[in-house]
């Protein structure tokens, strides 16, 4: 099995063995191992957004956009709801906000060289 097939059931009722949690982190950290991706789980931080939104704030083409939010959704990282003719989307649970937040202040301590801490 897959750990892709894991995501979107991550509550299972059986406690998930080591290695398939590992997987599973593995997978979800892969799909936040994209400029594009990352860009638009950051914006889902600050709030739902629509494709229009999403595509203005990452800079990325209409077409990319719909297929990384397609694969993020299939990862069940995000959820899809319609409004009217728009699809809104937003993040599936705060770990994931917690988890892009924690990697872009891992990279602000890099770029601006700032000092280590716990």
């Amino acid at each position: 099995m897959s750990a892709r097939m894991h995501l979107s059931g991550a509550h299972a009722s059986q406690e998930p063995g080591d290695g398939t949690r590992l997987a599973v982190a593995v997978e979800i950290l892969g799909l936040l191992a994209d400029r594009t991706r990352l860009a638009l789980l950051r914006r889902l931080c600050a709030g739902e957004a629509d494709v229009t939104t999403l595509t203005e704030t990452c800079g990325a083409s209409r077409t990319s956009v719909s297929q990384h939010l397609a694969r993020l959704r299939l990862a069940g990282l995000v959820t899809t709801r319609k409004d009217g003719r728009r699809a809104v989307y937003a993040l599936r649970h705060g770990h994931l906000r917690r988890l892009v937040d924690e990697a872009l202040n891992a990279a602000d301590h890099q770029v601006r060289h700032l000092p280590p801490h716990d």
